[in-house]
Parts: structure tokens; sequence; C-alpha cells
């Protein structure tokens, strides 16, 4: 299968690269050409000289606004690609641009990812979708090359709108996983044996099996930056404007974490949440 995979960064280089371990024949763009270049796979100069001749166009970029750059903006690849080429975009973005794509090219799937950089690099990410069956369909084998679990939530939106479930999950477990770290620090416990006790109970979660020891050596120079973070949840918050959900925890959570970016700390890992908090 041909292939354009459009943005290079942490998480979609690592993807392109299954891809073509897999067998496909996959041509790579990114803004940064040196970071497509890094791939060591055929490099496009635009995004439409990428998705000329694909059968599958797959966007993992920064945000709306650059998502809508390399699809319908000059030299994007919507008005190159084949009718019969399936879209999948992997940014995590809003449900409406999801939707607006999904309406110029009926063949779209909105793709976002959970598992990080390293089920990135693992081939393991867990994928919720949007999209018709028969573009979840021609897009299954593609993400299989780098999916652990693959879910078609939904209609066009679902899947941007079931990550933003994510986020807000994501947010409320780090708080109370650091206030739980402080008090214990507080009450001067061994921090190793209260994670050996209470991890394999009700209040283990991913957050504390892959946090609680770095939270507790102070070590956050790593994983899923709080500045994309605070872009996820202003992206739920949005939604849920719209949707008439309430989010007051996650609306408190975010204006942690924005203490947390004027301390210095937006480039660290969300476990940084505990920062703020006083020892």
């Amino acid at each position: 299968m041909k292939i354009a995979f459009i943005g290079t960064g942490v998480m979609g280089a690592p993807m392109a690269g299954h891809l073509a371990r897999a067998g496909h024949d996959v041509i790579v763009y990114n803004r940064t050409r040196a970071k497509a270049a890094a791939t060591g796979l055929a490099v496009a100069d635009t995004p439409a000289a990428a998705a000329q001749g694909a059968d599958a166009v797959v966007t993992c970029v920064g945000n709306d606004d650059d998502l809508a750059a390399v699809t319908l903006g000059t030299d994007g690849a919507f008005a190159a690609m084949r009718d019969d080429a399936v879209f999948i975009d992997h940014t995590t973005v809003s449900a409406s641009i999801a939707q607006r794509l999904a309406e110029e090219r009926a063949l779209s799937v909105d793709a976002p990812v959970s598992g990080g950089q390293a089920g990135a690099e693992k081939g393991a990410l867990s994928i919720m979708c949007g999209g018709s069956d028969a573009a979840l369909a021609k897009a299954r084998p593609v993400m299989e090359a780098y999916a652990a679990r693959i879910v078609h939530v939904g209609a066009a939106g679902a899947g941007q709108q079931t990550k933003m479930v994510n986020q807000i999950c994501i947010a409320g477990v780090l708080q109370g996983l650091s206030e739980a770290l402080r008090f214990a620090q507080a009450s001067a416990l061994d921090l190793d044996k209260v994670y050996e006790a209470i991890s394999g109970g009700a209040a283990q979660s991913w957050q504390m099996v892959n946090r609680w020891p770095t939270m507790a050596k102070d070590e956050f120079d790593f994983g899923f930056a709080i500045d994309w973070m605070r872009k996820d949840l202003g992206l739920a918050l949005d939604e849920a404007k719209r949707n008439g959900a309430v989010l007051s925890g996650t609306a408190l959570v975010d204006q942690f974490y924005a203490e947390v970016q004027k301390m210095g700390g937006g480039r660290q890992d969300t476990s940084a949440l505990v920062r703020r908090l006083p020892r």
C-alpha cells in the first residue's frame, strides 16, 4: 500500500517507521524538513506531493490550524488525493474540524491516540476512531501497524470526543495522585512501601504505576508535556460549552496546570502537576 505520512514529530516518526517495516511504501512530509529526512524514508516537498497517488494519507500534526493547513491549505493533501484514498488523522484536535474534514472527504477517520511516545515507538497505541464503516474498513489495515487497540466509537468527531474523555480522566487522576503523594510525604511514610501497598488495589492506575516513582523523585523532564495537556483540556472545555457537560473539576485542574506553566514547567510531563503542592 502507498501511504503518505504528514507530521514526523515524536509520535509521527515512529508510526511512519512501523508502516515502512510492515512493508508499505511510505513517503513523509514535515514542516521542518530535517525531521522528515531523519526518518530515512522518502520525503515530499509539500503535503500535496506526498498525497499524490497514495492509497492512504495519515496526519499527526499539532492543532486545528496545522491540520487545516496540511489538508485544505495551499499545497494541501486533499486536492491531490484520489477519490478512493482514505484519510486518517491522529492529531488531537476539535470535533468540529474532524466533522468538517469528513464533509470534505467521506473516507475520513478522526483517530486520536493514547499511549504517548512510548506507545508509538512500541507500536502499541490505543486508537479511538470516528467515521463511517467504509472509512474504518480502509483505515484499519494501516493503523494495525502501530496499534494495540482500535475502537470505532461512532460517526465523524466521535474519536476526538473520546480523546477528550481520555484527557478528562487523566487530569482528575493526576490531581488525586499528586495530593496522595504529598499526603504520604507529610506523614513521613516510606513511599516505596506505600506504592507497594496501594498499587495492587482499587487505587491502582496507569498513572500510579508509571508516574508515582518519578513523582516521588521529582523527575519530570520526559513524557507528555503540560503545554500539550492544556491544549487538550481546552478542547474538552470548549466542547463542553457546546454539549452542556459540566467539567468543573477539569476546569480547576486546567488552572492548576497554568500555575505549573508559570513555574517554568510547560515542557515537563503532566505529572509535574504535583510541583504546585507544598511538601
